[in-house]
């Protein structure tokens, strides 16, 4: 079942050339955003935004993945709703259709008739794409079809897509804001028990040529299912913080301070004073705030640093799933911080993994599938024991 992870990196791939394609038209992306509905606002921003470029990457993923493997399709899941409203009050379904020429007359009704725009975006949409990976092609799995679920976010962080800043500067590599903050993120789950097996994270937005002003991206992959674990990464960023390493750390540190400064952690803009307060005594200088839930995840897949935490309900499965399931394959994974914090860790119940198969009850609209405890996403169990242990210690210091 490879075959299927090989597929959703072609599909990523093809996505990526859509995001970039479109942003670098001016001229067709003013014509891209339509403000979403009630209950597909995402209630962490004042203005939320639905893109074509979203609409048509998930679609793009959808049919590509029917297309290959039948029945997959009607079990992909995301954020976005394909309806279009044009200016004339005409109701469109966006899909992808079997030719360019249908493509394109059905983009020109999305477009207001722009035909030149819908013949650009068409081209893209049916272009061939492939994908090889050495490690990826040497590795044969079996996973039965049919307890595949998949969660797609077509465009994380849409408001740094449409923003479009290219000229943000890194902090220790970690990119603030920017397009770098911008992720595609696919992530298969098992629908009998919500646990995350592929994850795909393409980063359209890499490095621009300042000649042509194109852009290059970079796609990363893993897998995890019984005693298989690969991914796309080089053994030495994964073994970073390994036991080994986080053994002798614990041994060789002089005193608290020291060894609780050994953390790094990304955080949101809008995180809590209380955790940011936390956080600064247990990582020093090292905390890096930075956009896009799909970009912070992958700040911790790099190995930028090593903790990735949010206190609040405004994430959702479709942003953590590929993210959880690459961790999953490096050796660590993606936790609820709330479960972290109240539970008892000498006695109390094993850490609670995210899971992707169970809508949130009571729950309306987007918050069905919100991950309402907040997250924590690591790489070594390990190591997130000691990090929780020190920030436990630091809030409740902090609410003294």
């Amino acid at each position: 079942m490879s075959a299927i992870l090989r597929e959703l990196l072609c599909v990523s791939e093809k996505a990526a050339n859509i995001a970039r394609a479109c942003r670098q038209q001016e001229a067709l992306f003013q014509l891209l955003i339509e403000e979403k509905k009630e209950g597909e606002k995402n209630k962490k921003f004042a203005v939320d935004f639905k893109t074509l470029a979203d609409v048509l990457v998930q679609e793009v993923i959808k049919q590509n993945m029917e297309n290959k493997f039948p029945g997959l399709g009607k079990k992909i899941f995301g954020e976005e709703s394909n309806e279009f409203t044009t200016d004339l009050g005409e109701k469109i379904i966006l899909r992808l259709c079997p030719t360019e020429k249908e493509t394109v007359e059905l983009l020109s009704k999305v477009l207001n008739g722009n035909k030149l725009a819908s013949e650009a975006l068409a081209k893209v949409v049916h272009q061939d794409v492939t994908f090889t990976d050495p490690t990826l092609d040497s590795v044969e799995i079996n996973i039965p079809q049919d307890i595949l679920g998949i969660w797609v976010d077509p465009i994380d962080s849409t408001y740094q897509y449409i923003k479009g800043s290219a000229d943000v500067k890194s902090n220790q590599g970690i990119f603030p804001s920017g397009l770098q903050c911008v992720t595609i993120l696919i992530g298969v789950y098992d629908i009998q028990t919500g646990v995350p097996l592929m994850g795909v994270i393409n980063q359209p937005f890499v490095a621009q040529d300042l000649h042509t002003l194109r852009w290059k991206g970079q796609c990363y992959w893993g897998l995890s299912y019984m005693e298989t674990k690969i991914h796309s990464l080089q053994p030495s960023i994964s073994k970073r913080n390994s036991s080994d390493t986080w053994s002798q750390l614990t041994t060789n540190t002089s005193s608290e301070a020291e060894f609780s400064h050994q953390f790094s952690a990304v955080i949101s803009t809008s995180e809590k004073e209380t955790i940011k307060a936390a956080l600064s005594r247990v990582c020093g200088e090292r905390v890096f705030p930075a956009a896009g839930a799909g970009y912070k995840s992958l700040c911790v897949v790099q190995g930028l640093v090593d903790i990735y935490i949010f206190s609040e309900d405004t994430t959702f499965k479709w942003d953590s799933c590929a993210p959880h399931a690459i961790l999953r394959a490096m050796g660590g994974g993606m936790v609820d911080l709330k479960e972290c914090l109240e539970r008892n860790p000498e006695t109390g119940p094993d850490l609670l993994q995210l899971v992707y198969h169970v809508e949130n009850a009571g729950a309306t609209g987007v918050d069905r599938w919100a991950n309402r405890g907040g997250l924590i996403a690591y790489r070594s169990r390990k190591q997130l024991e000691t990090f929780l242990s020190h920030l436990m210690q630091n809030l409740a210091d902090t609410h003294t």
